[in-house]
């Protein structure tokens, strides 16, 4: 079975007088149904590998296959469109917009993808949203939520488009241990639900409760 998602030889160099290497000949494939972490020490190149995993970052060599095929060429609006079609992503800070509903928040990349009118859009935002327990908060702005609700509605915005893969940064730094744990426990439903689960994490703990973890060390795969 081809992977869903699959990194070949993939390198990022930041140029430069000193060109500094962030990753270097990653090769990795992550199946449907999969839970994967990326762990390592502070500045191994984690989150780097998650941005090139995910198109927000072009490689400097190497590939990222999308269910097999190449994404090396491809221009930005159409690297643009594959992210809002295919990827979800939940990063440390929310980054919900402040003057908006949780459930507009979650709206917005429906809105982008322009494939729901407002009716059907409205109705699987708030679906989501019950789905991860925050039916009741669906007309609150972030600031009257919690910092683990608040993530949570972040993890709904993120399944808006209901994509392939879901990808996150360091999701649970900004939380507290019984919170982060219920951010995790969400991924692996996810996972278990078909999608390809990809988490950067610093914390041992919750990396343990992924099926399979990653850990570079100066950019490179070390075990």
């Amino acid at each position: 079975m081809t992977p869903g998602l699959e990194a070949r030889e993939l390198t990022r160099i930041l140029p430069g007088p000193r060109p500094t290497t962030l990753v270097a000949d990653i090769d990795a494939s992550f199946e449907a149904q999969s839970f994967t972490v990326i762990t390592g020490p502070s500045g191994s190149g984690k989150s780097s590998l998650l941005y090139l995993l995910g198109l927000l970052d072009p490689p400097s060599s190497g590939d990222v296959l999308l269910n097999g095929r190449s994404t090396r060429k491809l221009r930005n609006d159409a690297r643009a469109r594959t992210r809002l079609e295919r990827f979800g992503f939940v990063f440390q800070f929310h980054f919900l917009l402040p003057e908006l509903s949780a459930i507009d928040n979650v709206m917005l990349p429906m809105r982008q993808l322009k494939r729901l009118e407002a009716a059907e859009m409205r109705a699987r935002a708030d679906s989501l949203l019950v789905s991860l327990g925050l039916g009741s908060e669906a007309g609150k702005v972030p600031g009257a939520l919690s910092g683990g609700q608040r993530q949570r509605v972040a993890v709904a915005r993120a399944l808006a488009n209901d994509p392939q893969f879901v990808l996150a940064d360091e999701p649970t730094g900004a939380l507290d241990s019984k919170n982060g744990a219920a951010v995790f426990s969400i991924f692996r439903r996810l996972a278990d639900e078909g999608r390809t689960v990809i988490v950067v994490t610093h914390d041992e703990t919750l990396a343990r409760t992924a099926e399979r973890a990653i850990r570079l060390v100066d950019g490179r795969i070390a075990a």
